[in-house]
């Protein structure tokens, strides 16, 4: 008796299993859960330091940059990679820079915002070029490669996980921009805050659920392996 016999509810079950690991892949490549916190509590800080400690923008500003770097000098101590901790520093010592130049407190949130237009430009522009950022990513962080490009499929799936990441920059915009114009500091505070990790875990649900489809999209037994499992005696 055979025990080759070739079981296509194991590799779409197998794939199935796959799909967080890829969204968590997806995810690492954006700053992970971590990154998004630690973008959160600086913008957080300058809030409260402006609004509740009446300090004034630029020294409301240096009280952001400072948490920053206690952030950053934390992850080296716990040796973790600081890479997202230094981009994230970067970005709070411009919006501190841009601050002590204009004296206005909303321009704290200047650089996030264009930031996230930068993302829903670059996202878009991947996905017009066949080369969706959720699967460059994925390939990248579990070194897998860039195989996907040849799978219409797997283009197909990532580029409506793509589109997902699109969707959560651009409600950003679409909550954060006229709050910045109407010069909104707390709002904007508590908006950066609300559509952080909250929006972000649910990008990454939805990134999951589609991602999910690969165990319908796996390779199918070739061929000439069906007949002989159906030939294979019982």
């Amino acid at each position: 008796m055979s025990d080759e016999h070739h079981d296509p509810r194991r590799d779409g079950i197998a794939a199935a299993a796959q799909a967080p690991t890829a969204s968590a892949a997806f995810a690492e490549a954006l700053g992970g859960p971590l990154g998004i916190i630690e973008s959160a509590v600086p913008a957080a800080a300058f809030v409260i330091a402006y609004s509740i400690g009446g300090l004034e923008p630029s020294s409301a500003a240096i009280v952001a940059v400072a948490i920053s770097v206690v952030m950053a000098i934390a992850r080296l101590v716990r040796r973790q990679t600081v890479q997202f901790a230094l981009s994230g520093l970067a970005g709070i010592a411009i919006a501190a820079f841009v601050v002590s130049r204009t004296g206005k407190a909303e321009d704290f949130f200047l650089p996030g915002l264009l930031l996230s237009g930068a993302y829903v430009i670059g996202l878009v522009g991947s996905i017009v070029f066949r080369w969706p950022v959720a699967g460059v990513a994925l390939g990248l962080v579990s070194q897998t490669g860039m195989g996907w490009r040849r799978d219409p499929d797997k283009v197909r799936i990532y580029t409506h996980v793509t589109w997902i990441w699109v969707a959560v920059f651009a409600a950003r915009l679409a909550v954060q921009l006229p709050l910045y114009f109407a010069g909104a500091v707390v709002a904007l505070g508590v908006a950066k805050v609300a559509m952080g990790l909250p929006l972000f875990a649910v990008g990454m649900w939805l990134s999951w659920l589609v991602l999910r489809q690969e165990g319908a999209l796996q390779p199918r037994p070739s061929s000439g392996s069906e007949p002989d499992d159906a030939a294979a005696p019982h």
